[in-house]
């Protein structure tokens, strides 16, 4: 694990940019990217968009999304879009709308065999970005939730009672197949749980994917380290 430590929630943002920037440098073409929502990661896409990258090489997919139709203000899909997917020639892989959330998560399972590199361990991603909730969750592996326990699928359906709503995500084991995996986490509210996580032993979903990740960055402002002792 790494752990970087910017001044601000800008700072964070400019140096996540960078991250997907050098990245795509260096494995292009092919390049995947899994995406997170949230607002740090969409003013990364925002600054992304002045980059001059060989975009068309570039597959982009989510790591979790609502159910919701993309057209819907709650959209993972439609904040990266028009952060950057409007403005760059790119493929953005969505979740296709269903109206069954089980239905929605299983075509897009299908979909991202298609997407992701195969091997003999299972679908591979090469990057991926990741946020953390206050409660330890990411993507949408929020704590005591039955995805957390999944391990013969990549891409599920999950009804999450904190928010009581239906959310469909990348699963531990597809996220901690990543290349390299960076979290972007901003602001003070999120001090103590990253406190729990980078130092801690606990099982908070965030935590899990941190320690089993082949390759994990914590990119963080100050406000969101100030508790780490070791800072």
């Amino acid at each position: 694990m790494r752990i970087r430590i910017f001044e601000d929630a800008g700072r964070l943002a400019e140096a996540a940019a960078r991250e997907v920037e050098s990245w795509v440098r260096l494995t292009a073409p092919g390049v995947t990217i899994g995406l997170a929502g949230g607002t740090t990661p969409q003013a990364t896409y925002r600054l992304l968009r002045k980059v001059r990258l060989p975009w068309p090489e570039v597959g982009a997919w989510l790591t979790d999304e609502r159910h919701v139709p993309i057209t819907d203000p709650a959209s993972n899909a439609g904040m990266a879009r028009r952060a950057l997917f409007d403005h760059v020639p790119a493929t953005l892989h969505t979740v296709p709308w269903d109206p069954d959330p089980v239905a929605a998560a299983a075509a897009y399972e299908v979909q991202l065999g298609t997407v992701l590199d195969r091997t003999s361990a299972g679908l591979k991603p090469d990057l991926v970005l990741l946020g953390v909730g206050e409660d330890g969750h990411t993507a949408s592996l929020f704590p005591g939730t039955a995805s957390l326990e999944v391990t013969d699928h990549d891409f599920v359906a999950t009804w999450v009672p904190q928010v009581e709503s239906w959310r469909l995500t990348a699963t531990v084991p597809l996220l901690c197949r990543a290349r390299r995996t960076v979290f972007l986490v901003s602001g003070a509210h999120k001090a103590r749980i990253v406190a729990d996580i980078i130092e801690g032993d606990g099982d908070h979903p965030a935590a899990v994917v941190s320690r089993d990740s082949k390759d994990a960055v914590w990119l963080l402002d100050r406000a969101a380290a100030s508790l780490l002792s070791q800072v």
